[in-house]
């Protein structure tokens, strides 16, 4: 596995990148939570402790073969409080899905159905990739990190050189939740994040899709 590999896992322009997905900032913002970097990075940290650990996880456990995608939905849906977070999270699924079938033709993808989550699909990855189980974790929470960050740059029209500074900040945090996602699957939830994937289908022309 080259390391050139590992970075085009977690770069943004993947169907999971904040050109679609805000990771709930665009109702965060909305709602007045998010107003500046300050506010941003706090909310970024809270994402990638709670959100980002979770899909980590369940990504870890399906490429470390503890699980099989079939389990892996199951336990995804339990994990995911809000309808609307669980579609996104399947959305974001079927677009990584339909890149990995390009890059990985030789993969048998078909246990995975039309739609499956977003952490199912990268445990996946991670098995045709030939990485690691902590490795795939770490593209995850980078991925839900830097998706966000950028949604949040856009929305806000914040520096861009203010908002990497912030995600490197939290490089660190990234790293050791990676390592804790991969020692075994989180069972955690984020109240406030259920309810911002929750009122974000009720916007009037929202420029995300979750």
């Amino acid at each position: 596995m080259s390391l050139a590999m590992l970075f085009t896992l977690a770069d943004s322009r993947l169907p999971v990148g904040g050109h679609v997905h805000s990771g709930g900032v665009e109702e965060a913002v909305a709602s007045g939570l998010v107003r500046d970097v300050v506010t941003l990075e706090s909310y970024l940290r809270r994402r990638i402790r709670t959100s980002g650990l979770v899909a980590a996880s369940l990504a870890a456990a399906v490429c470390a073969g503890e699980w099989d995608p079939g389990r892996a939905e199951g336990e995804a849906d339990a994990r995911t409080p809000a309808p609307a977070a669980r579609a996104a999270s399947r959305a974001q699924g079927r677009g990584v899905l339909r890149l990995a079938k390009q890059v990985w033709p030789q993969q048998d993808w078909r246990g995975l159905g039309s739609r499956p989550h977003l952490s199912t699909v990268f445990g996946v990855v991670g098995i045709a990739a030939r990485v690691s189980a902590r490795e795939i974790a770490g593209v995850v929470v980078y991925t839900t990190m830097t998706g966000t960050a950028t949604a949040a740059q856009r929305l806000l029209a914040l520096d861009p050189a203010a908002v990497a500074a912030a995600t490197i900040r939290l490089a660190e945090l990234c790293d050791r939740t990676a390592a804790e996602a991969a020692r075994g699957p989180a069972a955690l939830s984020d109240p406030l994040q259920d309810v911002l994937a929750q009122r974000h289908p009720d916007r009037p022309m929202p420029l995300f899709a979750s």
